[in-house]
C-alpha cells in the first residue's frame, strides 16, 4: 500500500521550502508519510486535482502561484474561501470529498499579531492571490489606509473595494508614502524574477518591512530596509505558520512548533 502523502503545486516549484518543513515535521512525529513538491502547469490544473481525487494516498496539496485563484474553479469550496478572501493555498482531503481553504492569512498575521496596527497606515505591493489572504488579513485587524502598489492600478483599487479598505491604488513606479507597515506579497524580488524597486525614504524609523518572498530569504527590499535600520520580516515567518495550519490537516496531527528554531537552521542552510 503507497505510504500517505501531500504535496505543493505551482509552476515554477523547484523554489519551494515546503517538502523541507512538511517532512521535518513528519519525521519529529514519527509519521509515516511523504510531503513532494510537482509542477502542474495551468492547462493541468484540472486534471491534477481529477487525478489526486481518485488515489486513496493523496491527502492534499498546497497551492502556490499561480494557481491560487484557478483552484477554486476546480475544488469544492464549503467555507467560501471565494467570497471571503478569493484564493486557496490549500486542498484537503474530507470526508466529502475535496475541499479549498486558505491558511496565508493566519500565517501572515502570526508574525506580527502581537502588533497594534489599527488606523495605522500600510502599504501592500502586488495583487495577486497572496494580496488577497494579506488584505483579507489587514481588514480584520482594522488597519487605517491602504496603499497598494501594483502594475495595474485599476487591479489593486478593485481588490481594495472588495475587503473594504480605505486608501488609494498607484503604479509600482509611484513615491511611497509613509506607513508603519510594508508588505511586498509579489514575485518582484524572487529569485529569477525582477528586482522590486522602491524607495523607503518615506518610511518612518519604526516602519516595519515585511517581505513574503522566502528565495532569496534576504531579497533586496530587505537588504534596503536593513540599511536604514528598520525592522523586518521575513518570508520564512509567514511560510512556516501557514504551513503549520496545512499539516495539520493534511496528516491530522498539530505541527511540532517547538522545533522551530531548528527547524529555521536546516531552511537557512
Amino acid at each position: 500500500m503507497t505510504k500517505p502523502y501531500a504535496e505543493v503545486i505551482g509552476d515554477p516549484i523547484a523554489q519551494s521550502k515546503s517538502p523541507l518543513i512538511h517532512r521535518f515535521w513528519l519525521d519529529r512525529l514519527g509519521i509515516d508519510a511523504d510531503y513532494r513538491a510537482t509542477r502542474i502547469a495551468p492547462d493541468a490544473l484540472a486534471a491534477y486535482f481529477a487525478d489526486r481525487a481518485a488515489d486513496p494516498a493523496w491527502r492534499g496539496c498546497n497551492v502556490t502561484v499561480p494557481h491560487k485563484v484557478a483552484a477554486l474553479d476546480h475544488v469544492p469550496d464549503p467555507g467560501d474561501v471565494r467570497g471571503s478572501i478569493g484564493a486557496a493555498n490549500t486542498v484537503f482531503r474530507t470526508t466529502d470529498g475535496l475541499a479549498a481553504t486558505n491558511t496565508d492569512a493566519a500565517g501572515f498575521l502570526s508574525p506580527i499579531a502581537e502588533l497594534d496596527l489599527t488606523g495605522k497606515p500600510v502599504v501592500v505591493v502586488g495583487a495577486g492571490g497572496a494580496a488577497r489572504a494579506v488584505l483579507f488579513a489587514l481588514s480584520k485587524v482594522g488597519v487605517g489606509p491602504v496603499t497598494l502598489l501594483n502594475r495595474t492600478p485599476l487591479k489593486g483599487a478593485a481588490l481594495l473595494s472588495t475587503f473594504g479598505l480605505k486608501g488609494q491604488a498607484l503604479p509600482l513606479s509611484a513615491r511611497l508614502p509613509s506607513a508603519a507597515l510594508l508588505v511586498n506579497t509579489s514575485t518582484l524580488g524572487m529569485t529569477g524574477q525582477p528586482p522590486l524597486e522602491l524607495d523607503l525614504l518615506a518610511l518612518p524609523a519604526d516602519a516595519i518591512v515585511y517581505d513574503i518572498v522566502y528565495s532569496p530569504l534576504e531579497t533586496g527590499l530587505l537588504t534596503q530596509a536593513h540599511e536604514r535600520g528598520l525592522d523586518t520580516i521575513d518570508g520564512l515567518d509567514m511560510l512556516v505558520g501557514q504551513a503549520a495550519l496545512a499539516f495539520e490537516l493534511f496528516f491530522g496531527q498539530p505541527a511540532p512548533r517547538e522545533h522551530d528554531d531548528e527547524l529555521r537552521e536546516r531552511l537557512l542552510a
